[in-house]
C-alpha cells in the first residue's frame, strides 16, 4: 500500500506539472524576447543616439535662434533708448514756434516792445532745433509737399488756387523723424480741388 500511495503521489505531482506546463512556456517565451542579442543591443542603442543627437542639435539651433534675436532687440533698443525723452522736448519746441509767430507782427509799439523778445526766442529756438539736430531729430518738410499719411496727419481741407490737390498747404505743427523713424506725424491742412 505504500507502494500504491508513492505511486499515487507521483501521479499527481505528474498531473500538476502538466497543468503548470503551459504557464511555464509562456514565462519562458517572455524570457526569450528580453533576451536580445548583441546585435539588436547595438542597433537599439544606435538608435536611441541618433535620436538623441537630433534633439541636441534642434535645443542647439534653438537656442542660437534665440541668441540672435536678444542681440537684436536690445540693439534695436539701445538705438531708440532715447525717443521718449525727445517726444518730451516737442511741445516746447512747438511753443517757441508760436511765441516767435505772435512776436512777429507789426506795428509801432509792437516793433519797439517786442523786439528783445522776439530774438531771444529765435535764438532759443535755434539752439534747441541744433541741439536736437546733433541727436538726429529732423523736421520733415510738409508744406508744399502731397499728403503722405505716414508723415502727415490731415487736420482739414482747404480749397486752393495756388497749391495741387492733395498737397499740404500749411502746418499746424512740424513732423519729425529720429533717425530712421517717424517720431511725429506733421499736423497739416490739405488743399482740396478748388
Amino acid at each position: 500500500m505504500s507502494e500504491e500511495k508513492k505511486r499515487e503521489d507521483v501521479l499527481d505531482e505528474v498531473e500538476t506539472l502538466q497543468e503548470a506546463l503551459p504557464e511555464t512556456e509562456a514565462i519562458e517565451a517572455e524570457v526569450v524576447e528580453e533576451i536580445l542579442t548583441p546585435e539588436q543591443e547595438l542597433e537599439i542603442a544606435r538608435a536611441e543616439t541618433v535620436e538623441q543627437k537630433d534633439r541636441l542639435m534642434r535645443l542647439a539651433a534653438e537656442f542660437e535662434n534665440y541668441k540672435k534675436r536678444m542681440i537684436r532687440e536690445r540693439q534695436t533698443a539701445m538705438k531708440y533708448a532715447g525717443e521718449p525723452i525727445l517726444r518730451e522736448i516737442l511741445p516746447t519746441l512747438d511753443n517757441l514756434e508760436r511765441a516767435i509767430a505772435q512776436g512777429e507782427t507789426e506795428g509801432d509799439d509792437a516793433e519797439s516792445t517786442l523786439v528783445s523778445l522776439l530774438e531771444g526766442v529765435q535764438l532759443t529756438f535755434k539752439s534747441l532745433l541744433t541741439t536736437l539736430e546733433k541727436f538726429e531729430v529732423t523736421p520733415i518738410e510738409s508744406v508744399g509737399q502731397p499728403f503722405d499719411p505716414t508723415n502727415h496727419e490731415a487736420l482739414t481741407m482747404e480749397a486752393s488756387d495756388t497749391m495741387p490737390a492733395n498737397h499740404v498747404l500749411s502746418e499746424f505743427e512740424k513732423g519729425y523723424q529720429y533717425k530712421d523713424r517717424l517720431l511725429r506725424a506733421a499736423k497739416v491742412i490739405v488743399s482740396s480741388a478748388p
